[in-house]
């Protein structure tokens, strides 16, 4: 389930928030237009699906979205385990490049169609942490500060939307942000 946790932006140990009600979560960040709802999972296999499958899979919902959000470009991002040294170093690197503080020149949209991943975005003067989980589709407007983190152990897949094929790349503002603020493992308890 969806969790969502608020702390001020200088004071990362102090909690203003902590909830999993839905309805509490999408109340908080439509001020900010972030918007997040639920679709239906139509599998419990998502790891065993290549690309091509999974984005057949959710036709019906990708082009629901690409219709209400102008997007025209769909693919997938995915990390499942695998006990290899080369799979370690290839999580590890692609868990680097988005822990920084970064925005983007279009929405960010993305459903979770297996595991999880956590948004944590600079809203003014405070800081949401928002853990995304299968069946959660989340839309971060074009020039939100925020960092992504898919954890230690990164097992999610994911369908991104974009306007334009360079949408996805970060504009990174350099503020050493994110570094402070509790992580995926932290705020699920898997350790570190």
């Amino acid at each position: 389930m969806t969790l969502l946790q608020i702390m001020p932006e200088d004071a990362p140990e102090k909690v203003l928030l902590h909830t999993r009600d839905e309805a509490d979560i999408i109340r908080e960040l439509a001020p900010h237009g972030v918007t997040l709802r639920r679709l239906p999972l139509r599998t419990d296999d998502t790891p065993s699906l290549d690309d091509q499958a999974l984005l057949d899979l959710y036709r019906e919902e990708i082009e629901e979205v690409c219709a209400q959000d102008s997007m025209k470009l769909v693919d997938v991002a995915r990390l499942h385990p695998a006990p290899t040294e080369e799979w370690r170093e290839r999580a590890a690197k692609a868990r680097s490049t988005f822990l920084e503080e970064h925005l983007h020149s279009e929405d960010e949209v993305r459903f979770f169609a297996h595991g999880r991943g956590l948004f944590t975005l600079h809203l003014d003067d405070r800081v949401f942490a928002v853990l995304c989980e299968a069946g959660d589709l989340l839309s971060v407007p074009a020039g939100v500060r925020h960092w992504f983190d898919m954890g230690e152990h990164p097992d999610f897949a994911a369908i991104r939307f974009f306007q334009e094929e360079d949408g996805w790349v970060g504009d990174f503002t350099g503020v050493p942000i994110a570094g402070g603020f509790p992580g995926l493992d932290d705020l699920t308890g898997s350790g570190r």
